[in-house]
């Protein structure tokens, strides 16, 4: 027995519950600890029998509850560690150095210096303006803290969201401490695109995907002879991943935006041409054009996913993958569903 509980799908938040009979693992954290909880109670996922939570990229729908949840249930999670570096730059708070305050602090350096200079000789007063010095410098460092300029997100932890969903058990000081590093995980596992792994029962194949993050990937599922998988994310249909999404019994695909209600849409137009982009998102023609001429028809259930609410229609991407499947009578027998953003798909179980 597999299962596929797809809780959200979206531009807001993406996460979903990949099960066997013997293992559980959640698949990106997109939503609030305490939303994720609550979807997985409706949807009778019990949160605490997850064995682990799967990352395939540090972008905020797919990252926003991942470390509360992780110490909420003591689960180890799962990077590529180009992903997990990426993951903490955007949790650590920087703060960029001003020419003003360049300038200012330079003076006090300097204001530093010759206070030593003009201090007597003694060795408890070189120490003691050695350390101002050393102060001064130091509030230099922290102010010039700007290793990834691109990296503008800031993440801070709800104190509120912290509380209701720390570990059980754990004291003042050690909810404390995790409030002050929202980076701290109970534990870190790393893979590598390609390279096959297990969790439990279950063996993962993550496969490079085609997006603007550090070290994006997809997942295919295997256990007790099912193969799932998860592909969401993707700029375009790369090779690679034409190769990956063979022989699936459940397949979580992008369907992302129609491309006239994109082009004609609210979005900006840098947005815009970042969606269209080879590391964008999949549109509903890129979609049907791998249905009708790439896939090889083995999935009993195909789910599109990370619709976008502002530029697609759930009957639009519908219709376009139902036409590509209809073009080729063999695949009549696959069942197309659609994955939501506000509220969680029904189980699917083989």
């Amino acid at each position: 027995m597999m299962r596929m509980t797809v809780l959200a799908s979206g531009s807001k938040g993406n996460s979903a519950v990949i099960a066997s009979s013997r293992t559980r693992v959640l698949v990106d954290a997109g939503l609030s600890c305490r939303e994720l909880l609550k979807r997985m109670a409706i949807a009778g996922e019990d949160p605490t029998a997850l064995d682990a939570i799967l990352v395939t990229h540090e972008h905020q729908d797919h990252i926003a509850g991942l470390g509360v949840l992780a110490r909420r249930l003591k689960i180890p999670v799962f990077f590529t560690e180009p992903t997990h570096r990426a993951w903490v730059r955007m949790l650590t708070p920087r703060t960029t150095m001003t020419y003003a305050k360049w300038l200012d602090h330079v003076q006090r350096e300097k204001e530093a210096r010759a206070a030593v200079l003009a201090a007597s000789t003694s060795t408890d007063s070189i120490v003691a303006q050695s350390e101002a010095i050393a102060k001064v410098s130091a509030e230099g460092a922290v102010l010039n803290r700007s290793d990834d300029p691109n990296a503008t997100l800031e993440l801070p932890v709800d104190p509120d969201e912290e509380e209701l969903c720390s570990p059980e058990g754990g004291g003042a000081s050690t909810q404390k401490a995790e409030k002050s590093d929202p980076t701290h995980l109970p534990a870190v596992e790393y893979f590598h695109s390609g390279t096959r792994f297990s969790i439990g029962d279950i063996d993962i194949t993550p496969f490079t995907i085609p997006h603007d993050a550090a070290d994006p990937c997809g997942f295919v599922f295997e256990a007790e002879g099912i193969r799932m998988a998860l592909a969401t994310d993707l700029g375009y249909m790369s090779p690679n991943v034409k190769a990956a999404l063979k022989r699936i019994d459940v397949l979580l695909l992008e369907s992302n935006h129609d491309l006239e209600m994109l082009r004609d849409g609210p979005y900006p137009w840098s947005v815009k041409q970042r969606v269209l982009s080879r590391v964008g998102h999949l549109s509903n023609d890129a979609t049907a054009e791998f249905l009708q001429k790439d896939y090889d028809g083995g999935a009993s259930w195909i789910v599109l996913g990370h619709l976008s609410e502002s530029n697609n229609a759930p009957e639009l991407a519908r219709l376009s993958a139902e036409q590509a499947l209809s073009n080729q009578p063999t695949l009549l027998g696959n069942r197309i569903l659609l994955a939501r953003q506000a509220v969680s798909l029904d189980p699917i179980t083989l």
